[in-house]
């Protein structure tokens, strides 16, 4: 594995156990039955965004380590 493959594997990982995470918690979520339906609504879908930025931002940070540009404070 090169250089940039080992960047990379540290984001995909904490990317892979967060999507896990808040998409188990939207299930259960979905499972309580005692909620109205509106409220039920906002609770899965919440952390059904923050899932999709999770895998947004690990899109733009591998982008980056392939580009080079592995340290973002340098910029500054």
């Amino acid at each position: 594995m090169n250089l940039h493959g080992r960047k990379m594997v540290a984001p995909v990982v904490i990317a892979v156990l967060f999507v896990i995470y808040y998409t188990g918690l939207a299930v259960v979520l979905a499972l309580i039955s005692s909620i109205s339906v509106l409220v039920k609504g906002l609770l899965i879908f919440v952390p059904l965004a923050l899932a999709g930025v999770m895998i947004s931002v690990t899109v733009s940070r591998i982008k980056e380590i392939r580009s080079g540009e592995e340290d973002d404070l340098s910029q500054y």
